[in-house]
C-alpha cells in the first residue's frame, strides 16, 4: 500500500459527504489509502442493521421493533482479515458478516430502515465509536453536520445530477445490470429528494466543509485536492 508523509497534525478523523454518486467512496478508499486509514461508508451499518432485523424475521416496516434493536446490536468494521474482494470487514455482534449485508433482499429493505430516526441515532453513536479510534475517513450524508460535527476536517463532494447518472450508469452496466440512463436519473433524483428532506439528519453541508465540485475531476484528482488541503493546514505559515 502506498501511503501519503505527513507530520503528526494530519488530521485523525476525515468525513466526506455528498449525494449519491458524488465519487465518495472511489475518493474516501483512494483517500484511506494514502493515509493509511481506514475507510468507513456508514451505508455499510444500515445494511447490517437490516441484514441483522431480516434474519431476526423483523418486519421491515415495523419501526418500532427494529429501532429496539439498532439499540441492542452490535456492529464494528475493522480492517480486512482476508484477500476475498472486501475492504474490511463487517462484524455483527462479533461475527463476520461481511458478505450476507450485500444480499438482495438487504438491498430490497435498506431505504427504508435506514430511514427511522431511532436506527439512525443507535447507528450515529456507533459510528462515533469507531471514529474514536482515529485514523478514520467517515463517509455518508450526514457525517460533518451530525455524526461528527468536530471532525478535523471536512469535505463535501458535489456534482450535476447528469455527470452522475452517467457514473452510476456506467457502474451498473459494468456490473451486468440491465438499465436505462433515464431510469437512473430518475432513480438519483428521487434519492436526491429524499435525502435532502427528511426531518432527521438530513443531506446538508456542513458550515466549516470544504465543497469540491467533482464534474470534471477524476477520483485522482480529487483525492490530490484534499491532500494539498492537508498539507496545507499542516503549514499554514509556510
Amino acid at each position: 500500500m502506498q501511503t501519503t508523509e505527513f507530520s503528526t497534525r494530519v488530521p485523525q478523523t476525515i468525513a466526506i459527504d455528498g449525494p449519491a454518486a458524488s465519487g465518495k467512496t472511489t475518493v474516501g478508499a483512494e483517500l484511506a489509502n494514502r493515509l493509511g486509514y481506514l475507510c468507513l461508508d456508514t451505508g455499510i451499518m444500515y445494511r447490517a442493521i437490516t441484514w441483522q432485523a431480516l434474519s431476526e424475521g423483523l418486519n421491515p416496516e415495523d419501526e418500532a421493533a427494529i429501532s429496539r434493536l439498532a439499540e441492542s446490536i452490535e456492529i464494528d468494521v475493522r480492517p480486512k482479515s482476508a484477500e476475498d474482494g472486501r475492504a474490511f470487514d463487517v462484524l455483527i455482534n462479533h461475527q463476520d458478516h461481511t458478505w450476507d449485508i450485500r444480499k438482495p433482499e438487504v438491498n430490497q429493505h435498506v431505504s427504508l430502515i435506514s430511514s427511522y430516526p431511532g436506527v439512525r441515532s443507535a447507528m450515529t453513536l456507533q459510528q462515533r465509536k469507531i471514529a474514536a479510534r482515529g485514523k478514520i475517513v467517515m463517509l455518508g450524508r450526514d457525517i460533518g453536520s451530525v455524526v461528527l460535527p468536530d471532525a478535523d476536517l471536512k469535505i463535501y463532494l458535489d456534482a450535476s445530477l447528469k455527470v452522475r447518472a452517467r457514473r452510476r450508469y456506467e457502474e451498473e452496466k459494468a456490473r451486468g445490470n440491465v438499465v436505462t440512463y433515464q431510469s437512473v436519473v430518475a432513480s438519483l433524483r428521487r434519492r436526491d429528494k429524499i435525502d435532502s428532506s427528511r426531518k432527521f439528519a438530513p443531506l446538508k453541508i456542513a458550515d466549516d466543509a470544504v465543497v469540491i465540485n467533482t464534474d470534471a475531476l477524476s477520483a485522482e484528482q480529487v483525492v490530490e485536492k484534499i491532500l494539498a488541503l492537508i498539507s496545507a493546514r499542516e503549514s499554514p505559515g509556510e
